[in-house]
């Protein structure tokens, strides 16, 4: 029953980002310009999100209390470099479900679209790999095998709970 509630918050979280993206404007710059609303929003989501990610690794790494001091850090380290990335695909969405609404999506945004795509899941892959090899050192490898199953499977969850939701490339807007 547990791990089902865990569940629902993450489908959820991940259906509140999209739903918020589509009421959203597109920012139209980088850094300190970047849309507030889109940024405030998700620190407020990630916040919640990141209490169901926490239960869910406690509940399946059963950490020691020696092994929590090492890996909690590190992985407050990797959120934090998530959520800046998170930032960068939260923009891509948002610009790609306007284009889409503006019927504007041609194949100058389709190539751009899918450049920006393949390097965010690179970075995000570099990221992943970064913290295990972190935590591996810290701890044991199969803990740090722990944490990539973990965060592969939400990551997964949480893509295709978005994908599922996105109009589809070369469909009309509405």
């Amino acid at each position: 029953m547990k791990k089902l509630f865990t569940m629902n918050a993450i489908k959820m979280a991940a259906i509140l980002v999209l739903t918020a993206l589509l009421g959203l404007t597109v920012p139209t710059a980088r850094g300190a310009d970047v849309n507030d609303n889109i940024y405030n929003y998700l620190q407020l989501l990630r916040s919640d999100f990141n209490s169901a990610k926490v239960e869910i690794i406690n509940g399946i790494m059963k950490l020691s209390e020696a092994d929590a001091k090492k890996f909690w850090p590190l992985y407050h380290d990797y959120e934090n470099e998530l959520g800046k990335q998170a930032i960068n695909r939260v923009e891509l969405i948002a610009e790609f479900v306007q284009a889409h609404r503006d019927g504007i999506f041609d194949d100058a945004k389709a190539k751009d679209t899918a450049k920006r795509w393949f390097k965010s899941q690179r970075d995000r892959l570099d990221l992943l790999e970064k913290y295990h090899g972190k935590i591996e050192e810290a701890l044991t490898s199969v803990q740090a095998g722990q944490f990539l199953q973990i965060e592969n499977q939400i990551a997964l969850f949480i893509d295709v709970t978005i994908a599922s939701e996105m109009p589809k490339v070369g469909s009309k807007g509405k």
